[in-house]
């Protein structure tokens, strides 16, 4: 509460300093530690004042009109600060539009069409040798992602120091990997200089120090970060809204959620405004919005890449925003782009002495080129459904089309079946991030306006402990997936029982790797959550990331690839699809992908814990045998 509110109380004729209201008035301006003291200070009221029957009912009707101007005043704060961030984000992108247009004033003859169509492996190599310069590419994307978030609402904040980078990287001896290339970053990656919002309220006056040790490591390879893009509210949600910088649309069908929570990312790679952008993944973060927007997209194992600056000023809250802390379901940070080459030059950039030096607790494991480039036939295990959540027609589709591929390019096929995919969902995911039954998550909506895609996950969290077991116990005969949730939803009830339950998820690592090694497996093919969900859907439907969240609790590798495009086929064939339970959540999947013909379809390409290079050889192998079915 400001200072001067009990003032601003006169303008709506209350007598708040000459009336016995005067303590608990004050009280309940005070914020919510006033609100445990008003109905002691009401009572000592109308004790000593001996006040009638009329009386006291005027003080409970003032007392209510008083704290109905409380919240009025916290609500105009609240959005006095989203619209000064608004404010600032306008300016940031006329100052990028104003230098642009001086450039292009400066130098018009530049060929936009033909540097934005370049692959990345392919604009490196003219960088390196100098027939493009860092400075025209860096106004071309530029230019590009203008015009995409327009569309779009894909970027949170354009970074000015880009063009400081610009004249660094020229001073530099040697030429790093990435030498010139505009690069996109993740709200919660801290750039110095610049807000890390998490797309709430209460993080918006905290300016990032220094930059994260990814950053550092980009530059000194002469990556040029311009820009940091949306992120659902909290990043506990695989859509892309907040209050502040509202909705991230999919840049192929405008009625689509990109995916989150790396969605602005996912927005702007696919849109044509970077070449190259930086996600962060605890639940399928990176994944889903590459599956939903066509990327190719790479989790590694958590600690393959620093984490360091990487997490969200809100400390203890869930989601991707835990990236710093140690914890049984860990979040990773992996790259985002139009090709599997860009993703492991990406890798190699990264993966150097540079980042084991900075971050000491990165293994110094570099990338291993030779593992990359083999073309050594690989054993592959393959399933097309975990048999929690079916996905749509599709995208199993797409899982058959590809084993087929592979096993016509001589690949060894496997079928394998991944154990407890129920189990791991409630007792292992849900359980790692709702061990408090929620509260720490909805502290974070406190001072804050939710969004309303999150609207449907904050009320179950808001459910009292005992109502939600009550209402699983009562919804087990008839829904028992649903009934499951509300359960996980009620947390732990002691340490101990959070002991045994980290316990548990070592336990099934162990089981899940020996039956790994008992196939004799190099790497698994299986389906990715997609098409493109309708906007809203995602907040409705947690629990359908199954297929992504499974290599979050493993922390194993696990990548994206575009393979194929919704059909005519595919949208008849949806029509009847009943899920596994014929639940809501069945019929309400159903409504989500429907309307995606021509949205494009993925898989999802695994390897075990420290293999990226042997997860991306075989991403690479699945592009390329896509990329032929294409062609012929």
């Amino acid at each position: 509460m400001p200072q001067g509110s009990l003032a601003e109380l006169h303008l709506f004729h209350f007598p708040v300093n000459h009336s016995p209201l005067h303590a608990p008035l004050k009280a309940a301006l005070q914020g919510p530690e006033g609100h445990v003291m008003i109905q002691h200070q009401l009572r000592q009221v109308l004790l000593e004042r001996k006040v009638d029957t009329s009386a006291a009912l005027a003080l409970l009707c003032s007392s209510a009109a008083a704290m109905v101007v409380w919240k009025w005043l916290v609500k105009r704060q609240i959005q006095k600060k989203m619209e000064e961030a608004r404010r600032t984000q306008d300016e940031g992108v006329k100052k990028m539009a104003k230098a642009v247009q001086q450039f292009r004033e400066q130098v018009p003859s530049v060929q936009t069409d033909a540097i934005l169509s370049l692959p990345l492996l392919e604009l490196a190599e003219k960088l390196q040798e100098g027939s493009l310069s860092p400075k025209t590419v860096l106004y071309t994307y530029l230019e590009k992602a203008l015009e995409v978030t327009q569309q779009t609402n894909c970027l949170r904040h354009f970074i000015p120091e880009c063009e400081e980078q610009l004249q660094e990287i020229q001073q530099q001896r040697e030429k790093g990997l990435l030498y010139g290339i505009p690069i996109s970053i993740k709200d919660h990656i801290g750039h110095q200089g610049h807000l890390s919002t998490c797309g709430l309220v209460q993080c918006l006056g905290t300016v990032v120090q220094e930059d994260s040790v990814l950053v550092k490591v980009l530059k000194r390879q002469g990556a040029i970060p311009f820009a940091m893009t949306n992120v659902p509210q909290s990043l506990f949600n695989y859509d892309c809204s907040n209050p502040i910088f509202g909705q991230t649309l999919n840049p192929f069908n405008h009625q689509k959620s990109p995916g989150g929570s790396s969605g602005g990312e996912g927005a702007l790679i696919a849109g044509g405004g970077s070449i190259l952008g930086i996600g962060s993944d605890i639940g399928g973060s990176i994944r889903l919005p590459s599956s939903f927007c066509g990327l190719c997209g790479l989790k590694p194992t958590a600690e393959r890449l620093s984490l360091s600056g990487a997490s969200s000023p809100v400390s203890g809250i869930l989601a991707d925003s835990v990236c710093s802390h140690p914890t049984p379901v860990p979040c990773a940070l992996g790259p985002m782009a139009r090709d599997v080459d860009s993703l492991a030059l990406c890798m190699k950039a990264l993966l150097c002495q540079e980042m084991f030096q900075l971050d000491p607790t990165v293994p110094p494991i570099p990338f291993n080129e030779e593992v990359y480039s083999s073309s050594a036939p690989l054993r592959v295990g393959y399933y097309d459904t975990d048999g929690y959540f079916p996905l749509p027609p599709c995208m199993r589709r797409a899982v058959r089309e590809t084993r087929e591929a592979l096993q016509a390019a001589r690949h060894q096929l496997v079928p394998f079946s991944p154990p407890g995919i129920h189990y791991v969902m409630t007792e292992l995911f849900l359980k790692t991030f709702f061990a408090d039954g929620g509260r720490a998550w909805l502290d974070v909506f406190t001072g804050d306006i939710v969004d309303p895609n999150l609207k449907s996950q904050v009320n179950c969290c808001k459910i009292p402990r005992l109502g939600k077991k009550l209402l699983a116990l009562i919804l087990k005969p008839l829904f028992p997936r649903l009934a499951d949730y509300l359960s996980a939803l009620g947390g732990m009830r002691s340490v101990k029982e959070m002991w045994n339950h980290h316990h548990q998820i070592e336990v099934y690592r162990t089981e899940f790797i020996a039956r790994w090694r008992e196939l004799q497996l190099d790497v698994v093919l299986c389906p990715v959550l997609g098409p493109a969900f309708t906007t809203g859907y995602p907040g409705k439907l947690l629990t359908a990331i199954s297929s992504t969240m499974l290599y979050n609790v493993l922390n194993f590798p696990a990548g994206v690839v575009p393979v194929s495009t919704v059909t005519e086929a595919d949208e008849e064939e949806l029509k009847f699809y009943r899920g596994c339970c014929d639940d809501p959540w069945d019929q309400m999947l159903k409504q989500a992908v429907a309307g995606a013909v021509g949205l494009p379809v993925a898989v999802q390409c695994v390897a075990l814990p420290w293999q990226e290079e042997l997860c991306l050889r075989f991403m690479k192998e699945v592009e390329t045998l896509s990329r032929e079915k294409r062609a012929a």
